[in-house]
C-alpha cells in the first residue's frame, strides 16, 4: 500500500508562513510568495502566472506555440526539426504547407507567423489542420528558400 500525506499547506522552514504551495483551495493549486499568488493551477490544468510587472497574469497555455515547423524548401524539401507536425508537403514555388498532428479549435481563431531567407514569408491560408506558408524574393514572386519557419499559437481542438 503507497503512503499518503494529507496536508493543506507547505510552507517554507524559515517559519514565516508567507512562501509556499497552498493546495486548501477546492480544484486549483496555489504558488505563493510573500503571501502573494504568483501561479495558479486548476484542475482542468489551466496554469496561470504573475507577469513582469507583479499586476497582471498571463495565461500559460495561451502563450505557447502549439505548432511550427523550421525546413528547406528549396532543393530537398527537408525538414530540420517540427514541433506537433505530422508531415510537411510541398505545394509549389514558395509554398509550403506542415499538417498539425493536433489540429487547432478554428481556422479563424488562431495566429500564425512565418519567416524564410527568401526576403518575406506570409500566411498562406486559413485552416485548423495545416501552417500554410508563402516565401516570396524581392520581386514579391513566390521563391524556395532553404531556411523557412512558420509557427502558429491559440486553442487546440
Amino acid at each position: 500500500m503507497a503512503s499518503e500525506i494529507k496536508v493543506d499547506t507547505i510552507v517554507n522552514a524559515g517559519g514565516d508562513n508567507d512562501t509556499g504551495i497552498d493546495l486548501a483551495t477546492n480544484d486549483q493549486i496555489l504558488l505563493k510568495v510573500a503571501n502573494a499568488t504568483k501561479l495558479t493551477m486548476n484542475s482542468t490544468g489551466q496554469t496561470t502566472i504573475v507577469g513582469e510587472g507583479g499586476t497582471t497574469t498571463t495565461s500559460v497555455q495561451q502563450g505557447l506555440a502549439k505548432g511550427w515547423a523550421y525546413f528547406d524548401m528549396a532543393s530537398s524539401f527537408t525538414t530540420y526539426d517540427t514541433f506537433n507536425v505530422s508531415s510537411i508537403s510541398d505545394s509549389g514555388a514558395g509554398d509550403g504547407r506542415a499538417n498539425l498532428t493536433n489540429v487547432m479549435t478554428s481556422a479563424t481563431r488562431r495566429c500564425m507567423s512565418a519567416t524564410s531567407g527568401a526576403s518575406h514569408a506570409t500566411d498562406g491560408g486559413e485552416s485548423a489542420s495545416q501552417i500554410q506558408m508563402v516565401a516570396r524574393n524581392n520581386s514579391h514572386t513566390n521563391a524556395d528558400d532553404t531556411r523557412n519557419s512558420a509557427l502558429v499559437w491559440g486553442d487546440l481542438a
